[in-house]
C-alpha cells in the first residue's frame, strides 16, 4: 500500500493504492475517510489496482477554500485519474460518493460503476420542513440586528448544536457550507448519461438514503442492476461483509 498527495489548486488531497490490475478509485461517505471504506479497499484488491481517496476536508486531505459543490469534487477526482493515467477506471461511491461517482460516470469512460448506499437523489421536501427552514434563517437574521454578530453566532451555534444532523454539528464551518450545498444537488439529470454497468447495493432500512432513492437510480441509469440487504442499513457493507464481498467480487469479476 502506498501513501500518495495530489494538488488541486490550495488543495492537497490523500489517496491510497494498493492491490493490482485494472484501475477503481473509491469514494467514501460524508464525514468518513479512506479508513472507513478499508473493508471494500481489501476486497477491491484483490483484483484491481485501488485508489483509496480521502475527499478535500477529510482524512489527510486539506480543506477547500470556499465552498465547493459536486462538481468540483468530481474535478479533483478527474484530476486524478489524468495524474495517474488511469483509462476507463471502474468506480465505486458510497453514500456522497456515490454522487461523484454519478457526475463523472455521466461525462468520462468508466469500465464498472458501483453504488453503494449512494446519495444524489434530492429529497422531496413538506412544507412543513420548508416552514421550519425560513422561519429559523428569519430568526437568525433577527439575532443579528437585535444581539450584534458575536452574540448572535453564539446562540445561532447553539440552535444548530439542537437541531442540525450529526454530520453538520460535527464538521467545521466551511464544511458545514459545503455540505449544505452538496446536499441540494439533484443529479436525476445526470443518471441517464451513464453507459457503464452499475450495481446498486443498498440497505433496505437505509434511512439516510432510502431504498426509494435506489429505485429512482435502477430506473433512471440504462444498465443498472440493484441488490438490496435485509436488515441493513446506510453502511450495507459494514452491516453484512460477507454478502457484501460475494456481491463486489462477482461485479468485478464478471
Amino acid at each position: 500500500m502506498e501513501d500518495k498527495t495530489i494538488n488541486i489548486g490550495d488543495v492537497t488531497m490523500h489517496y491510497r493504492v494498493s492491490g493490482g490490475g485494472k484501475p477503481l478509485i473509491l469514494m467514501h461517505g460524508w464525514g468518513c475517510n479512506c479508513t472507513t471504506v478499508a473493508s471494500i479497499e481489501a476486497t477491491a484488491a484483490e483484483s484491481h489496482t485501488v485508489y483509496n481517496v480521502d475527499f478535500p476536508g477529510f482524512g489527510y486531505s486539506t480543506e477547500p477554500p470556499e465552498p465547493w459543490g459536486v462538481e468540483l469534487y468530481t474535478q479533483a477526482i478527474e484530476q486524478l485519474a489524468k495524474t495517474e493515467g488511469l483509462e476507463n477506471p471502474s468506480l465505486l461511491g458510497h453514500s456522497f460518493g456515490g454522487r461523484v461517482g454519478i457526475l463523472y460516470a455521466s461525462r468520462n469512460p468508466v469500465d464498472k460503476l458501483i453504488l453503494v448506499d449512494a446519495a444524489g437523489v434530492k429529497p422531496k421536501r413538506s412544507m412543513k420542513y420548508y416552514y421550519k427552514v425560513y422561519t429559523y434563517k428569519l430568526g437568525c437574521r433577527l439575532l443579528r440586528l437585535t444581539l450584534g454578530k458575536e452574540k448572535a453566532q453564539k446562540r445561532i451555534d447553539a440552535l444548530r448544536a439542537k437541531r442540525g444532523s450529526s454530520d453538520y454539528n460535527g464538521a467545521s464551518p466551511m464544511m458545514r457550507r459545503i455540505l449544505s450545498r452538496v446536499v441540494n444537488e439533484d443529479l436525476k439529470s445526470e443518471m441517464p448519461k451513464i453507459q457503464a454497468p452499475t450495481l446498486l447495493i443498498w440497505g433496505e432500512n437505509d434511512t439516510a438514503t432510502p431504498l426509494a432513492d435506489a429505485k429512482t437510480m435502477a430506473r433512471l441509469i440504462p444498465d443498472a442492476g440493484l441488490v438490496t440487504f435485509a436488515g441493513c442499513g446506510h453502511y450495507s457493507f459494514l452491516d453484512n461483509p460477507r454478502q457484501f464481498q460475494a456481491v463486489l467480487r462477482s461485479f468485478l469479476n464478471s
